[in-house]
């Protein structure tokens, strides 16, 4: 696994981590049940606080791409169910919130539309 941070992007470090980690795993750079380094050692080898791997440990736990098992260690997870069930939950807390917005099922497309565009290409 390789990770390199840089100071002078405007990306906080812990995103930095977390959005690596998560690519790398996407593309199967990490495979499935690759074990992570600890938090400390992860820390420690990119010149980061132990609390700035840690949160992105966390997000990145959160968001289905690893799972902690305890004396085992942290491993990337499988990809799908709890990445897709996570998926589901955040477009649903968006609809929601679009419609108490008052917006409508176009403006709410478009709006997803754009930002996956953005994301995804660039």
């Amino acid at each position: 696994m390789t990770l390199k941070i840089r100071i002078d992007d405007s990306a906080p470090p812990y995103e930095q981590v977390r959005a690596q980690i998560s690519e790398q795993a996407r593309a199967g750079t990490l495979p499935v049940g690759y074990r992570l380094p600890t938090v400390r050692g992860l820390a420690e080898s990119l010149g980061l606080a132990a609390n700035t791997v840690a949160k992105a440990y966390r997000a990145l736990e959160s968001d289905g791409v690893i799972e902690t098992r305890g004396r085992n260690g942290t491993v990337v997870a499988p990809a799908g169910s709890a990445a897709e069930r996570g998926a589901a939950l955040a477009a649903q807390e968006y609809v929601e919130r679009v419609r108490r917005l008052g917006l409508g099922s176009d403006v709410a497309l478009a709006a997803v539309k754009d930002a996956l565009r953005a994301a995804y290409e660039g």
